[in-house]
């Protein structure tokens, strides 16, 4: 896969992260509890946590295994969350964090969109999926929203270590072609 380095929408540009986005970021959603709720890892309160995540990308890039972009408003060019999507052969898994303060206008819909519409016309792609735990209704609406449909619930799939000391219950949605 030979993913785009920027994808434009009507209102968003997502690019590849560099190092220099680790402060917006750390800023905007990273320590968040309730942010990061549903995400698989704990704030740490630490910047250069967040930094080492950013150089973990980018060796995942690099290496074709996962690519991510930072989801940043075309209008001043302000950071709001981040897509991304790891590579499984023909499956492609699919994630996305938005802090909080730009929740409820549509964003990470048009961000997800963008980054499905891509992965599903790659060739070699047939699936792309992605799971929510069962009491996030606005990420499974996400992806209701850009035509993923829900399979099933996953049992004990997934720890999210914000919310509970043991693997939770989640929804998995997928497009397929």
């Amino acid at each position: 896969m030979r993913p785009p380095e920027i994808f434009e929408t009507d209102r968003l540009r997502l690019r590849r992260p560099v190092i220099e986005d680790a402060e917006a970021i750390f800023a905007e959603y990273a320590q968040d509890l309730e942010v990061t709720m549903y995400l698989t890892w704990k704030p740490t309160g630490k910047l250069e946590d967040t930094r080492e995540h950013l150089r973990a990308s980018a060796t995942a890039w690099r290496e074709g295994a996962a690519f991510g972009w930072v989801v940043l408003r075309k209008e001043d060019n302000q950071l709001l969350g981040a897509v991304g999507v790891r590579v499984d052969g023909h499956k492609v898994e699919l994630g996305y964090v938005l802090a909080k303060r730009f929740w409820g206008k549509g964003y990470m819909t048009e961000a997800v969109q963008a980054v499905v519409n891509w992965s599903i016309s790659e060739r070699e792609v047939y699936r792309i999926w992605a799971v929510c735990d069962v009491e996030n209704p606005a990420s499974a609406r996400v992806m209701e929203k850009v035509g993923m449909k829900r399979e099933g619930i996953l049992r004990r799939w997934t720890m999210h270590p914000n919310r509970s000391d043991e693997p939770r219950d989640c929804y998995c949605y997928a497009v397929v072609k």
